[in-house]
C-alpha cells in the first residue's frame, strides 16, 4: 500500500459532514490513507471518532493516521501517527508505540525533512507545498523547489501537502512526491467520493509518467 492519496479530515471544511462521513466518502473515493485532524474536539469525542474511523479503514484497506496524539492513535488502534515540529518526538514515540507503527512528520525544509528521517520517522510531508486557506497557522507555501531538494536529501516516502489541486498535482508528482494530503480539494467538495476519485487517478497517471521518464520510486509504507 502506498501513500499515493492522504485525505485529512477538517470539520470546518467539510461542510457539515463528521469526521466518520468524510472518511467513509472518501476511501469509497480510493484514498489510500486518511488522517484524524481535529485541534478543537476533547479526546474523549476524538478516540469516539478514531475507533469508528479504525472500523472503516480497515474494511476499505487503507491507513488510519492520527494527528498529533500518539496516546489517542493508539487507543483507537490506528497505523500510525502524524506528528509536527513542536510536538513529541519521533524516537520518543517509537519507544512506546508497536513494531510497525507508523510515524509522519511535517517538515519545512530539507533540515527538518533529514532530522527527521534521522529521528525515525517513516515519511516526511511538505507543509505547506504551496499557500493555502485550509490551515490558518500554515504559513506561506515553500514551493517545488524546496520539495525537489528535499525528495533527493531523504529516502523515506515524501507526502506533500498544502494547495494542491486537480490543477497542480501533476507537477507536485513530477517534483518528487510520492503522496498527495489534501484536505479542501476533497472533503471541502460537494461530491466527495468523486473528488478522491479524480484526484487518484491524476496521481496515478502522474507517477505513470514519471516512472516512464526513467526516475525511481521508494518503498511502500509498512503493511498496515
Amino acid at each position: 500500500m502506498g501513500y499515493d492519496l492522504y485525505v485529512v479530515t477538517d470539520a470546518r471544511i467539510g461542510r457539515g459532514r463528521s469526521h466518520i462521513e468524510q472518511v467513509r466518502h472518501a476511501v469509497a473515493g480510493g484514498a489510500d490513507v486518511v488522517q484524524l485532524r481535529d485541534k478543537e474536539m476533547d479526546i474523549a469525542d476524538l478516540l469516539q471518532a478514531g475507533r469508528a474511523i479504525r472500523e472503516v479503514t480497515r474494511e476499505a484497506g487503507a491507513l488510519f493516521i492520527v494527528n498529533d496524539h500518539p496516546d489517542l492513535a493508539l487507543a483507537a488502534d490506528a497505523d500510525g501517527v502524524h506528528l509536527g515540529q513542536e510536538d513529541i518526538t519521533p524516537a520518543a514515540v517509537r519507544a512506546i508505540a508497536p513494531p510497525g507503527f507508523i510515524i509522519g512528520v511535517s517538515v519545512g525544509n530539507v533540515a527538518e525533512a533529514v532530522a527527521a528521517e534521522a529521528a525515525g520517522a517513516d515519511y516526511v510531508a511538505l507543509s505547506p507545498t504551496f499557500s493555502t486557506d485550509s490551515k490558518s497557522d500554515a504559513g506561506p507555501g515553500q514551493g517545488l523547489a524546496v520539495l525537489r531538494a528535499i525528495r533527493s536529501s531523504v529516502t523515506v516516502p515524501l507526502v506533500a501537502i498544502g494547495g494542491i489541486t486537480p490543477a497542480n498535482v501533476a507537477e507536485v508528482v513530477a517534483a518528487g512526491a510520492d503522496g498527495i494530503a489534501v484536505i479542501s480539494a476533497v472533503v471541502g467538495q460537494e461530491d466527495v467520493t468523486g473528488a478522491a476519485r479524480q484526484m487518484k487517478h491524476l496521481i496515478k497517471a502522474a507517477k505513470t509518467e514519471r516512472v516512464g521518464e526513467g526516475e525511481t520510486t521508494v518503498p511502500d509504507p509498512p503493511a498496515a
